[in-house]
């Protein structure tokens, strides 16, 4: 039967409802292909009359506590949209230094008329977190940490949060230069940023910073009262947050360092390409697709300066998604990036750093804890786990609350797992832990070690290979060097 092609077949429904045949089309016939969605069809209007549908007004975020009305919304936004690119005086493209910043506004106390349901950080939580900042293990000589603020290189920690005990809520943030091993005084690079945003807000603050070099970029943890000079709260724009914040930086940065070269840029992306995370490139390719429904690589594209130096790289990374999974070259030099791509790749990149700490962590152990046996349970451990700490830290992104545990199994295993930091309050270094959501009791390999002990209740790990296990197979699960460990120390149980 041939079908006119002006037929159309009507299917009742809700109107998102497109069907799978809808979803899947592709471009024929030079037709862009559809949004999966009535929402999708109002996204791609806005764009094609220049807006930005992630920005469209009526959803009221833009007009909250810590955005629009907050200090510094003048100065963000003529910053937020500054270009990093520009030419110096022979003509060639320089770029500005990049530097990554994470921003969290802590709530510590309710106010008259706040809303219910909020969550806030007890001042129990708050020590906690700054304990962990000034925790061994994070200088470049893996020496304690050390609290500075923009007067003092030795700051009293404790005295800050005592002063801001009942602030309405605190500021935290994470500064991390992508060049930051060639800073020459990290402290005074984060004093001249703190002066430059006291200059931007029109207040004096309150801060003090912990320097870490523990991960592969050193960066730096600054803490900020939410109080003014006068005593009054401190609202600042979450534009100045999200953008203003990290283009101050910028700047003292590529004053100290001087700007990048096309060259130098692109040898930094060569290292991107097959990377298990998510990269610049890949940022480039979802704007890129973004308002279009796919990406175009093609060499007679119109395309941006950056976006058509690095061509050869972004084909060279489209490919690598493709290999992932989360991309589709649906006609040559044409590829449509999954809407997946991203939180996947932020999810192996996070999983990546979590098996370096785990790494780093366990030097020196016995050669059999291949990266193979690294377990990641973060908060979900549905075994019962045993062993020796031999990493204490704050997890996830170190903004929060919650605390990272690796332990040296006696299952032969490194285990990482996540709790909040409550739980793990008593737990040090060096300690033999028992956690998961299995219960309690005794094991196989503890009865052994009883029978081994005999009458006397005395354990020689002498006499461990010379009796029979109690029960077959055992002494497999449960090495001698294991045994050892727990018979000498006493179990500290942790739920999680």
């Amino acid at each position: 039967m041939t079908r006119d092609e002006d037929d159309f077949s009507i299917r009742p429904g809700k109107v998102r409802d497109r069907g799978s045949a809808w979803t899947s089309a592709r471009r024929i016939g030079g037709m862009r292909r559809r949004p999966a969605s009535f929402i999708g069809e109002v996204h791609q209007a806005i764009r094609r009359a220049g807006g930005n549908p992630d920005r469209a007004g009526g959803t009221g975020k833009e007009s909250g506590r810590f955005n629009a009305r907050g200090r510094g919304a003048a100065t963000a936004l003529t910053l937020k949209d500054r270009s990093a690119w520009s030419r110096d005086g022979s003509g060639a493209r320089t770029r500005a230094r990049r530097v990554a910043v994470k921003a969290r506004v802590v709530k510590l106390n309710p106010q008259r008329g706040a809303a219910r349901g909020r969550q806030y950080v007890s001042a129990k939580a708050v020590d906690a977190h700054l304990r962990y900042l000034e925790r061994d293990g994070v200088t470049k000589d893996g020496e304690k940490g050390q609290v500075y603020s923009g007067e003092r290189d030795m700051e009293d920690g404790r005295a800050f949060l005592d002063r801001g005990r009942d602030d309405r809520h605190q500021f935290r943030f994470i500064v991390s230069a992508e060049d930051g091993v060639d800073l020459a005084d990290p402290r005074e690079t984060t004093r001249a940023l703190m002066k430059q945003m006291e200059a931007d807000l029109g207040t004096k603050l309150d801060w003090i910073a912990v320097d870490h070099h523990n991960t592969g970029h050193p960066h730096t943890h600054i803490l900020v009262r939410g109080i003014t000079d006068d005593g009054k709260t401190l609202n600042i724009a979450g534009d100045y947050i999200a953008h203003g914040v990290r283009e101050r930086a910028s700047e003292i940065v590529t004053r100290e360092l001087g700007r990048q070269t096309d060259l130098e840029v692109t040898k930094q992306l060569e290292r991107e390409v097959e990377a298990d995370r998510f990269t610049r490139l890949d940022r480039m390719l979802i704007a890129e697709q973004r308002g279009r429904e796919f990406t175009n690589l093609r060499p007679d594209q119109d395309m941006r300066d950056t976006f058509r130096q690095n061509r050869a790289l972004l084909i060279e990374r489209a490919r690598k998604l493709e290999r992932m999974g989360l991309a589709t070259e649906i006609e040559t030099g044409r590829w449509i990036v999954s809407p997946k791509a991203e939180p996947v790749l932020r999810e192996l990149g996070e999983r990546d750093d979590i098996i370096k700490t785990m790494h780093r962590e366990r030097e020196g152990l016995a050669e059999d804890r291949h990266p193979a046996r690294y377990i990641l349970h973060r908060d979900n451990a549905t075994e019962r786990i045993v062993g020796r700490v031999l990493d204490k830290g704050l997890g996830g992104d170190e903004m929060g609350e919650r605390i990272r545990l690796v332990i040296d199994g006696v299952d032969g295993r490194v285990h990482h797992i996540e709790m909040d930091a409550a739980r793990a309050e008593e737990v040090g270094r060096g300690m033999i832990v028992a956690a998961g959501s299995a219960p309690p009791g005794p094991r196989a390999a503890d009865r052994n070690i009883m029978d081994v002990a005999g009458q006397e209740g005395v354990y020689r790990p002498s006499e461990h290979g010379k009796y029979p296990p109690a029960e077959p197979g055992a002494l497999g699960i449960w090495p001698l060097k294991a045994a050892v460990r727990v018979a000498d120390a006493t179990l500290h149980s942790l739920a999680t």
